[in-house]
């Protein structure tokens, strides 16, 4: 066992595998510790908040300020007023106007502002030019002119008794607080989901039930496989042949199409992760029969076998002791490419809206299929998709890689 252990982790393919597998599996124990709580708690009113860290606007007036003089912090200011859409606005006035706009760059703030300073008039009534869009100009100029001019804002609040508004407090441009000093801050490395739920804590959430979904449909498929395989391969005869009619008829109708008929037929309220694991596995473990029957066939004629039968043992103990540890290492191997499948079939399954029930807990399939059905593809909200796409790849690359490592370990051919 040792001797096996040894080859197994010098396999490279197998060694990197399983290091990020673990670093996955560590980080689904530890991140929950870190940031503990409901990953399906709603935090977020709006939709799709993107990374970063939030500050309370409410406990940060009531911060104790200090003063900064920044020479660019106006700069910053109007730079972040002037959208693409604005700037390239900004472009068409000029263009509309009759103002040569050649070498212009929209991204450089300080030239696109200086030359609309120079030239916007809103008495200018371009040819061609809508009431709602010169409109539209005026209220960017007015925005622009605003950021520029203002020094400071007035905090005011309604008097109880008179219900006029009330001074409480100023702020001006060069007032800044320290993060560390206000009270509620919260960093949202991933943001947050359609429903305003943190991204990153569901993602951790999500891969762990994908992988104990992935690991129950393996088991339940490689156990099945297994036991019809073993059965089918030693007894031959009769039993053989019905395993194999049954499998070949399993063979015949497409393992998916299958899943989704039965996923479909349970209810969405009965689809739990386990229910969802059991479908899997029992719509999976074809190939592993097959495999496990070829394998057999070629050892129960084996010499240590025939002596088995000729000393009186039963078949449960021919095929456990003679047969089976001679095919463990295939077994091993079959087992990790059915959670493989078992998880990948879990996200095509929830893709399609077949997936677990979405009010106990997520799954990474789940959360595409939110992140599907609220658009974020197409309105740039990456964060609500990527995260996941890259954790099936980097679960699907580990289990795949530990399996080729494997097989380069037990099968004299792949040795190098």
């Amino acid at each position: 066992m040792k001797n096996t252990l040894r080859q197994v982790f010098h396999s490279s393919k197998f060694v990197v595998g399983f290091v990020i597998f673990v670093a996955i599996l560590v980080t689904m124990f530890v991140y929950p510790l870190i940031n503990p709580g409901n990953p399906l708690e709603m935090i977020g009113v709006g939709t799709f908040a993107r990374p970063g860290t939030y500050v309370s606007l409410y406990d940060a007036t009531k911060t104790p300020t200090e003063t900064f003089r920044l020479a660019d912090a106006d700069d910053k200011r109007l730079a972040s007023q002037l959208s693409a859409e604005d700037r390239v606005a900004m472009v068409e006035w000029f263009t509309a106007a009759g103002i040569d706009v050649e070498g212009l760059d929209i991204s450089d703030t300080d030239a696109l502002l200086d030359m609309w300073r120079a030239n916007y008039d809103a008495s200018v009534k371009p040819k061609g030019m809508t009431n709602a869009k010169r409109n539209y100009y005026k209220r960017l100029n007015s925005a622009i002119e605003q950021v520029s001019a203002a020094d400071t804002l007035i905090i005011t609040d309604k008097d109880a008794e008179t219900g006029e508004l009330v001074e409480q407090g100023r702020v001006t441009k060069t007032d800044y607080v320290n993060v560390g000093q206000v009270t509620n801050v919260k960093t949202l490395p991933l943001g947050t989901d359609n429903f305003g739920r943190d991204v990153l804590k569901e993602l951790v959430s999500a891969a762990g039930t994908s992988i104990v979904i992935g690991l129950l449909a393996g088991l339940v498929a490689t156990l099945i496989g297994l036991t019809l395989g073993l059965l089918s391969g030693y007894v031959g005869g009769f039993v053989d042949d019905i395993i194999v009619f049954i499998t070949n008829l399993f063979t015949v109708i497409p393992g998916f199409v299958l899943l989704i008929l039965i996923s479909y037929s349970i209810g969405q309220e009965q689809r739990g992760a386990a229910v969802v694991a059991l479908v899997i596995g029992l719509t999976s473990w074809t190939w592993t029969c097959r495999s496990v029957r070829s394998q057999v066939i070629s050892l129960r004629n084996r010499d240590h076998v025939n002596l088995s039968k000729l000393s009186g043992h039963s078949l449960v103990r021919i095929i456990l002791t003679d047969i089976l540890p001679y095919i463990a290492s295939y077994v091993v191997m079959a087992f990790i490419l059915q959670v493989s499948s078992g998880i990948l079939a879990e996200a095509q399954l929830s893709l399609l809206g077949l997936g677990p029930k979405t009010t106990e807990v997520p799954t990474l399939g789940l959360m595409m299929n939110w992140a599907m059905l609220y658009s974020a593809h197409t309105n740039g909200s990456w964060w609500a998709y990527f995260p996941v796409i890259l954790t099936i790849t980097l679960i699907s690359f580990s289990l795949n890689l530990m399996n080729t490592g494997l097989d380069q370990v037990f099968n004299p051919t792949l040795r190098d």
